[in-house]
């Protein structure tokens, strides 16, 4: 049989109809609790969610209690396998949940998380502030360093032989920055003791269709799943995915934190996944032609826009082997500072202002006072996140009128 895309398998993919009275889609098992046929298939199940014993042959994991498993949870994190083509997904509550429950399981007090910059505000408040509360050690990157530069600074800090994870945001949140992920996992192995140091990438901006870290040599793969592959800003989750051996761990922690998705949040990414490809495929086409539209507006400065990466340069090596499309994302600067930011974005009509990224409808936002607001200062005038900064998601309206409302905008 001719194996199916993804976008073809997002239909049915992880469902038994004969499970569910013949339903054509999942319906919603919105229960906390599921019945054993036995108390010997209780304790059976028990044995498997707790890892006391492996499956057998044929033998499936049978449903406990919603915190562990819901038949909503489940048939998503394996449709979620597919475009990345990981081995396994654990989905949340939220995005950072997913981030959060990734970094509390893989690290302990003493080891070395190294990151990129920037990241998105919520990510830098958690690595910064309340990481080193439980004595983990923090060391930053920037965009423009090299392999060597990298390799130096982790040798330097006194903490290279426990190194445990290099975690990556790219494109970076909210400056369109890349990082070169095959060159994490080249550091990550030069540190490589008894364990492996993990490469774990915030896939948020570009996923899951436009890059693949997993194939870049990362570890783990996570996503705000609220941003595109929810895509209808209405519902919070998020997503890990990786090594079945990694996503148990992910689990096991999930399972005592309880920040698992619920049934609904569950069926409502299922609704979503089946129009995931032709509503980015859209946002990236509008994305082009906007950009196209305003790059030459005497109001607009610049815009960092991965479609706009001049060929020739580090950056554009990295967008050529990473990414298979140049996204839906925008950061325009403006010319003048926060007044004449705020007063474009008080302008608009047609797209909305606020601070989510990846839905249906086209959102801007002011990154240095909203999603980055605690960013350190130093920080965010390092990296550019700078009062003339305006975040732009472009989603699936007509090109034209997205054109027409941002020029209004400028002109106001």
């Amino acid at each position: 049989m001719k194996k199916m895309s993804p976008e073809s398998l997002m239909m049915s993919y992880g469902f038994k109809p004969e499970l569910s009275e013949g339903a054509i889609k999942p319906p919603i098992f919105q229960t906390s609790t599921f019945v054993f046929r036995s108390a010997e298939h209780g304790k059976a199940f028990f044995e498997q969610a707790y890892g006391l014993r492996e499956k057998d042959e044929g033998e499936e994991l049978g449903l406990i209690y919603s915190r562990l498993n819901n038949p909503d949870l489940e048939i998503l994190e394996n449709r979620l396998t597919l475009w990345d083509q990981a081995e396994e997904a654990a989905v949340f509550e939220s995005g950072m949940g997913a981030i959060t429950t990734a970094l509390l399981q893989f690290l302990a007090p003493g080891d070395l998380l190294v990151h990129s910059n920037p990241i998105y505000g919520g990510t830098d408040h958690f690595v910064k502030h309340m990481l080193p509360k439980f004595g983990i050690n923090i060391l930053g990157f920037d965009p423009d360093q090299s392999k060597e530069e990298i390799e130096e600074m982790i040798e330097a800090s006194g903490h290279s032989s426990r190194l445990k994870m290099i975690y990556v945001e790219t494109p970076a949140n909210p400056t369109n920055d890349l990082i070169d992920l095959e060159m994490c996992r080249a550091v990550a192995d030069r540190f490589a003791g008894e364990e492996k140091p993990l490469v774990a990438v915030d896939n948020t901006y570009m996923g899951p269709l436009w890059q693949h870290p997993l194939k870049q040599g990362a570890d783990l793969v996570l996503y705000s799943a609220t941003k595109y592959i929810g895509g209808h800003s209405d519902v919070i989750a998020g997503a890990c995915l990786g090594s079945k051996e990694l996503i148990t761990e992910v689990k096991g922690m999930r399972t005592f934190l309880g920040n698992m998705a619920g049934p609904w949040t569950g069926w409502l990414l299922l609704r979503s996944l089946e129009t995931l490809k032709v509503r980015m495929e859209q946002q990236a086409r509008n994305a082009a032609h906007v950009y196209e539209a305003i790059k030459d507006h005497p109001k607009v400065k610049t815009i960092h826009y991965l479609g706009a990466i001049k060929p020739g340069t580090r950056q554009h090596e990295i967008f050529e082997k990473q990414y298979k499309s140049a996204g839906a994302m925008l950061s325009i600067i403006l010319e003048g500072g926060e007044k004449e930011s705020f007063k474009f974005l008080n302008n608009l009509k047609l797209i909305k202002l606020a601070v989510s990224l990846g839905s249906t409808e086209s959102l801007a936002q002011h990154p240095a006072s909203m999603t980055h607001a605690g960013v350190d200062p130093e920080d965010r005038k390092k990296y550019g996140i700078s009062d003339s900064l305006v975040r732009l998601s472009v989603g699936v309206e007509n090109a034209e009128d997205l054109v027409w409302d941002i020029k209004q905008a400028l002109e106001a």
